[in-house]
This record gives C-alpha cells, structure tokens and sequence, in this order.
C-alpha cells in the first residue's frame, strides 16, 4: 500500500511538493481552503504558471495519485505524512506572519487519528518547528503521536518542478532517529542528495542561503552602479569573476534588483530574527538598502532625461519579477509602474503570463494621472511610444530586433533594466539605448 500523503497549501511550495510526490508514486491529497481554486485544479488546471506544472497535475490526477480538497479532516485523519506549505507572510516590523502555520497546525491537531509526522516545508523563523510541535501536542484530540521535523524547500520560480524534482541536495531536520528515518524512506525515490541537521539548522540554512543569493545579485548592483561612474562595464567584469570557481557564475547578472516570493521577505526576516536577538546582521541590512533603491533606478535616470512623462505615450515590456513565472510579488515592475502612473503616463503593458496578476494591481483604465493599457505583444507596446522601459528577462522581448525599437517607437529611447541588448547593436540601430552598469 503506498504511503499517504497530505499537503497543506496548494501555492508555488505546497503545489509543487504534492504534484513532484504524486509523481514518485506517492498518494497525495493537497488541501486548500479555496473551493474555486480546488475545483480548478480538480479540472487540471494550476493557479500558477510554473513550466511542466499543469501537466503532472494532470498526470497523475488521472492516475488516481493526486487529489485536491477543503476538507483538512479527511486529508489528515490517516496521513503517514503531512507537509505544511502554506503563505507566511511579512508583517510591517519584517517578521513573519505565521498565523497560517498555526491555522493549519491546530486543524492537524484535531484531525490526525493515528501517528504522523508533520513536517515544515514553509520558511520560518529558526526555532518555529518546535513551537508547532508544542502547538500539536497542545491541541492534540486523539491518543497519537506527532512529531515535526524541518524541511524548507529551495525552488525557484520558473523552474520549480525541475528545482524539486532534481535538486542540488535536500535538507532535512529533525530531533528524533524515526523521523529522520521517516523522511529519509519518502524522498528515496527522488535519489537526490540529503543533508541530515537538526530542526534549527535546516530552518536556519534556508535563509542563510536564501539571503546569501540575495547579498550577491545586491553586490553586483552595487558593482554595476560604480562601473557606470568610471567606465567599466558589469557584463565584462561579471564574466571575468565567473571563471573562479570559488565565486561561480550564477546570480552574477547586474539589474533592477530582485523580488518574487522569498529574498526580499526572507532577507527582511533574518533581519528581524537578528535584531530580536540582540544582533545587527550588517550585510543582510546592506543587501536590502541596495535592493530598494536599485529597483527605481532607471526610472529615475528616465526622468532625468524627460521634462516629464504627463501624456506620453510608454511602453513597459515585462511586468513579473523574473521570467518563467507570473508572480508579482515584490516585482520591480510594480514600482516603476506607480511611478508612472503618479506622473501621468499613459502606459502599455506587455507580459506573456503575468497580466492577470498585474490587473490586481493596477486595473486596465485610468489610474492615478495616467492610465495603463494591456497589449497582447510587445510590438503593440512600443509602436508610436515615447520611451520604452524592460523590467523582465522574457525571450519574447529580448527576441525583439534592435531596428524594431527605431522603426516603431514615436522616440527610439530605450531603458533596459535588464541589460538583454548589445549596446553597440542598438546604437547602430539609432536606438538611444541605457542599461545597467554599462
């Protein structure tokens, strides 16, 4: 009989841990409080674009493998295994919101009819795991035996299903040889490396390497901005520390600073659990510093260049905050964008997968001075505009040909926040070309 498994959540962590567990042979029920969203995913389709996603979730729901429901109790009465994905949030003070965690905790605790082991799959604050395990044990209705255990998750969005399916290693902790052991026999089957800690560190080495990632894409901003004032260029220099292996060649691509779903609330959170402590965690607080003031940056080279932007007529090719996903959490776009807008720009908005997620944000019409207009390709965006902003990395935009910018813009003036051009390309177009610390 295969193992049972139960997944509390259905976002980027929660969807992808259960579809990649249906996929190893795994009998997986996902569980969401939204009834839309379940009976969406019950038809096979994914809340989220994430490549490869919606297809295993059909798969393996036709296989019988993968099942989706609101009702917690029949998910975790007879679970062997419960993984907890859930949302926690930063709050104002830049802890994290672990009210979900404790929702999904205290509904284990009632539901739960026979020994499980509980494991953590969110980012939380080290220490979080043994609070849960006290909150179970504190609610606990029938005569069973729960444990918790750490097992944070190391995707990244746009490839989260090849991330999880073949990732570098897994961390697990725990504080007991059975669920060690437990964990150990469900993630056999994905033959991956497993780093075995304890609960405190496998919690703490998600957000040293999370905010680690984070310190170096800041650090290379920071580069790329003092290349500008004397005359180097970031591509170049990048490419001449990526063959030290000791610093490698990843994470080393100069922009508009980073957003999504983790390094900007998990830099912001081992920021707290620093301060909290009594410590000031110098280099995470630089990291941030750097990261705010990089994503605004073009924009304000941009208004340098523009008397001002009332009425006219831009063009903003990407609006996720990386691409290969829709997700705008924390997207520069979003910045830029309020900016915009506050200053009366009418803008033309162009993402191949995030427009939905952007009409959340800033509905199609007027808005503020300006307004914003969604096109279905970047073409329609730039043709007769005024200046033209590049916020994501699509290939569908940096497939776009250097005289394309020239030939349909009203002014071919271009602010590349994400350094896709060859800068000699676009002058010999009569393109007026800005990027990032070149």
């Amino acid at each position: 009989m295969s193992m049972k498994i139960a997944v509390a959540g259905t976002g980027y962590v929660g969807l992808v841990a259960g579809v990649c567990f249906a996929e190893k042979g795994y009998d997986v029920t996902c569980v969401d409080v939204d009834e839309k969203k379940v009976e969406m995913m019950r038809q096979g389709h994914s809340p989220i674009y994430e490549e490869g996603l919606e297809e295993l979730m059909c798969s393996n729901n036709a296989a019988g493998r993968l099942h989706f429901t609101t009702n917690h109790q029949d998910a975790y009465r007879d679970a062997d295994a419960i993984f907890i994905g859930v949302g926690t949030p930063e709050l104002p003070d830049g802890s994290a919101n672990l009210s979900y965690i404790a929702q999904v905790s205290r509904q284990i605790a009632e539901s739960v009819e026979k020994d499980c082991l509980v494991v953590v799959k969110s980012t939380v604050p080290v220490g979080t795991n043994d609070k849960v395990e006290q909150f179970i044990k504190d609610f606990l209705v029938h005569d069973v035996k729960v444990e918790v255990a750490s097992n944070p998750e190391f995707l990244a969005q746009g490839t989260a299903v090849h991330d999880t399916l073949y990732a570098a290693r897994i961390i697990i902790g725990t504080q007991s040889r059975s669920a060690e052991e437990l964990l150990l026999k469900i993630y056999e089957p994905f033959g991956l490396p497993i780093v075995s800690v304890k609960r405190r560190s496998a919690e703490m080495i998600k957000y040293a390497s999370n905010d680690f990632l984070a310190l170096k894409i800041s650090y290379m901003n920071d580069i790329a901005n003092l290349c500008e004032l004397v005359g180097a260029d970031i591509t170049d220099v990048a490419k001449g520390m990526s063959y030290d292996e000791r610093i490698g060649s990843r994470f080393l691509n100069a922009g508009i600073g980073f957003g999504g779903s983790c390094f900007p609330k998990d830099t912001k959170a081992l920021e707290y659990l620093a301060r909290h402590n009594g410590y000031q965690l110098k280099t995470v607080e630089a990291c941030v510093a750097v990261n705010n003031r990089q994503k605004t940056r073009l924009f304000y080279k941009a208004q340098e260049r523009m008397i001002t932007f009332n009425g006219l007529k831009v063009a903003v090719l990407g609006l996720a905050f990386k691409a290969g996903t829709d997700d705008m959490r924390e997207a520069p776009a979003i910045d830029n964008l309020e900016l915009l807008l506050d200053q009366g720009a009418l803008v033309y908005a162009y993402d191949p997968k995030a427009v939905m997620r952007s009409q959340s944000h800033f509905p199609e019409g007027a808005i503020k001075q300006g307004s914003i207009t969604y096109v279905n390709d970047p073409q329609e965006a730039l043709r007769g505009a005024h200046i033209a902003f590049i916020f994501t990395e699509w290939p569908e935009v940096k497939a776009i040909n250097p005289v394309t910018y020239k030939e349909l813009m009203h002014t071919a003036l271009v602010y590349d926040g994400r350094n896709l051009y060859n800068q000699g390309k676009m002058l010999e177009a009569g393109v007026e070309y800005y990027s990032i610390g070149r």
